[in-house]
């Protein structure tokens, strides 16, 4: 290998996947052995980062790792970049440059048309100033995090190229031996924690969209969220979250609530240009039969089934959210309203 710039102290983390699959645990294995072979880049193998047990050892073992931290994991990068956030391993974003996995769901089809037609015309936008974000109040350090998302491809030197290029190296073909994985790993540089994960269901928000409104608060019935000592919002009970239930993440008004494992990737943490993935739920428009609800009443709807499950009363759509209707049925419609309305009239 031949390095291009000198680099700071690296740790590469491979995230294992929650299912035995064989196909996964092999790009796993050879993405910790290739990395195990570049000099003076750390190894860390860990459960599934979104399970992991907050003040576990895996967790610890994150934390304790000193400066550049590439992340290979399967779950959305943006996603995976909040969930280490929320461990208390935190940086600024680095730039990765494989996108997230495109899962051929029309959905992510829709969206980034949207997004790259706001793109493409700023005018779009309203007038409204920017609102300042969590991230603004508490800057991350300066750090750098790169998530690499392992759906985007099953070759290998996909991904090992991408850690090259994050690093500064250039790949020797002749000399360079990470295509080979019958050879011995150097220098023996991988350590694995070993610890049990079993599989979660919480929300993980994302600090760089979150204005710390509080609405999640006032709409989660579970106690799940709360506030620490300078008054920002956190997820505090994440284990009392109703699995499978995304509720909250509908009435977010700035869509900065991320459930990684769920089947909608605006809602997993796919990238989205403002708020067209959030809106609603958009695989409804392909063939569910209620393509008219709102994602206020969606999400409303959701929490009654959580709550009648648990044994609670219903709730239904509460003065907060009959405003929080009003308030976006009075704005002008934008991008996602007309590609809706588009999709009405083909009576899809």
């Amino acid at each position: 290998m031949i390095r291009a710039e000198t680099t700071s102290s690296c740790t590469l983390v491979v995230s294992k996947g929650q299912s035995r699959n064989p196909a996964k645990r092999a790009l796993e294995q050879a993405i910790a052995e290739a990395g195990g072979k570049i000099p003076d880049l750390n190894v860390v193998v860990v459960p599934h980062l979104y399970d992991l047990p907050k003040n576990g050892e895996a967790v610890a073992r994150l934390r304790a790792i000193e400066g550049d931290v590439i992340l290979a994991s399967w779950i959305f990068s943006r996603a995976a970049h909040w969930v280490l956030d929320r461990n208390g391993v935190r940086g600024t974003a680095g730039d990765v440059q494989l996108g997230d996995a495109d899962d051929g769901d029309p959905v992510d089809d829709a969206t980034d048309a949207v997004g790259a037609k706001q793109a493409e015309d700023p005018a779009n936008g309203d007038d409204t100033p920017p609102v300042e974000r969590m991230t603004d109040l508490f800057p991350r350090p300066e750090r750098k995090i790169y998530c690499i998302d392992l759906k985007t491809s099953e070759d290998t030197s996909v991904f090992v190229g991408e850690i090259n290029r994050i690093l500064g190296l250039e790949s020797d073909p002749i000399n360079d031996p990470v295509g080979d994985r019958s050879l011995p790993i150097v220098g023996g540089k991988i350590e694995a924690v070993d610890e049990n994960a079993s599989r979660r269901w919480y929300p993980v928000i994302d600090y760089s969209r979150c204005t710390n409104c509080m609405e999640c608060v006032d709409f989660c019935l579970f106690g799940v969220y709360g506030v620490d000592g300078v008054e920002s919002i956190l997820v505090e009970q994440p284990d009392n979250c109703r699995k499978g239930c995304p509720a909250c993440s509908r009435v977010c008004p700035e869509n900065a609530i991320i459930f990684p494992q769920h089947k909608a990737p605006a809602i997993a943490g796919a990238e989205t240009d403002g708020d067209e993935g959030f809106k609603i739920d958009l695989s409804q428009l392909f063939g569910a039969p209620d393509s008219k609800e709102d994602p206020i009443a969606t999400a409303a709807r959701e929490r009654d089934e959580q709550l009648l499950l648990a044994g609670r009363g219903t709730v239904g759509i509460d003065d907060q959210l009959k405003k929080r209707q009003a308030a976006k049925n009075n704005r002008p419609k934008d991008e996602l309203d007309r590609l809706v309305d588009t999709l009405d009239e083909m009576d899809l």
